[in-house]
């Protein structure tokens, strides 16, 4: 069994996000997502989410790609997490493309294209000017 990891906040869940954990899935037979957690995304990340973690994770494992959702505490626990789950591929939007080559020892690192007519983001931005 090929076993893939992704990371993210997955706040205001969106067809892009969709599409993102398709593909994903698509790299392997198992799909792991590491959602950040309310803590790690105001201390780390600098983002306040409009779902608290709870609500993210209900959202995320309802999806059928997703076979498991764990928490992301720390941007230094990937390395653990492709060791502890046995990882074969990691999977993230091209948006980071290069930044996690260092853990191409460990296993394949795949940048997927972002979806690019739909962001969180822009969502957020969208719902302020209404």
């Amino acid at each position: 069994m090929r076993r893939v990891i992704t990371y993210g906040t997955f706040d205001l869940l969106h067809y892009g996000h969709i599409n993102l954990l398709r593909r994903a899935r698509q790299e392997g037979d198992y799909l792991i997502v590491a959602l950040s957690t309310d803590e790690f995304n105001a201390l780390s990340k600098k983002k306040t989410c409009y779902f608290d973690y709870e609500k993210r994770k209900i959202l995320l494992e309802a999806i059928r790609y997703v076979d498991l959702v764990i928490p992301e505490e720390s941007w230094e626990q990937k390395n653990t997490d492709i060791s502890l789950y046995k990882i074969d591929a990691f999977v993230i939007g091209d948006d980071w493309k290069g930044k996690f080559d260092f853990l191409k020892s460990q296993c394949d690192v795949v940048y997927l294209e972002r979806t690019p007519e739909v962001s969180t983001t822009d969502i957020k931005v969208n719902l302020k000017n209404h």
